[in-house]
């Protein structure tokens, strides 16, 4: 009986430039000041990203799942539209402003409330918490932002064949990264970094599989993800 192999890829994502950190005082007045967009140029990096994983990742994005907050939707709907654009000009058009013509098959989209760090002090501060405790996500409006036809409520489809990215909050990058790779210590990671991890599915002939471990590929491309050994910090100290 032969068996056949199969890698399955995973992808997950920091969100694009947050519009706080470019505009400190937008909180003060800010009806949700836990929930900022991005900026313009977040808006530009997340496309830019997104064009960049269809052209050099060397394998289909087939399912994303994305944080609630707002920063990561607005980032998710501009990597998938970079995905699943069909137009050979699409960055010119882009650029002018039209809307990209997108093959939605190709990508699917989930709002993911797991993926929400409402539970972390370290990622959403203390002074910006809703004080009545309603988080208050609008889903139907997140799911409108995304390009037509992508939105799938079901995960049914989502099987060991799947190749997914998430959008996600710095933290879940770096904690992503330490979980894989013990030996080193995140200290950079910027908008719109990501980490790739893969894994060898075999299939037998009754079409049952076994799954290896997930495993931190070092890609060649610029990730925005800077880390160093642990063993270098010790001997520099």
């Amino acid at each position: 009986m032969g068996t056949e192999a199969s890698m399955q890829h995973v992808v997950v994502m920091r969100h694009g430039d947050r519009w706080d950190d470019a505009e400190p005082l937008w909180t003060a007045g800010a009806e949700r000041p836990w929930d900022p967009p991005l900026t313009e140029g977040g808006r530009d990096r997340a496309y830019c990203v997104g064009r960049r994983l269809r052209r050099e990742l060397g394998f289909p994005i087939h399912r994303a799942f994305v944080s609630p907050f707002l920063r990561c939707a607005e980032t998710a709907a501009e990597v998938v539209t970079a995905l699943c654009a069909v137009d050979h000009d699409d960055d010119l058009r882009r650029l002018a402003g039209e809307t990209l013509s997108v093959d939605p098959a190709r990508v699917k989209v989930s709002i993911e409330y797991g993926l929400c760090e409402i539970f972390s002090t370290k990622g959403i501060r203390v002074d910006r918490i809703p004080k009545d405790g309603e988080w208050s996500f609008n889903i139907s409006e997140l799911e409108a932002m995304m390009p037509a036809g992508t939105v799938d409520r079901t995960v049914e489809c989502v099987d060991e064949k799947t190749n997914q990215t998430f959008a996600y909050a710095g933290k879940g990058v770096r904690a992503v990264i330490s979980a894989f790779l013990p030996d080193v210590m995140v200290y950079v990671v910027e908008y719109c970094a990501y980490s790739h991890q893969q894994r060898r599915i075999s299939f037998n002939s009754d079409n049952k599989f076994t799954a290896g471990n997930f495993e931190v590929v070092p890609d060649d491309l610029e990730t925005g993800i800077r880390f160093r050994l642990t063993s270098e910090l010790k001997s520099v100290e």
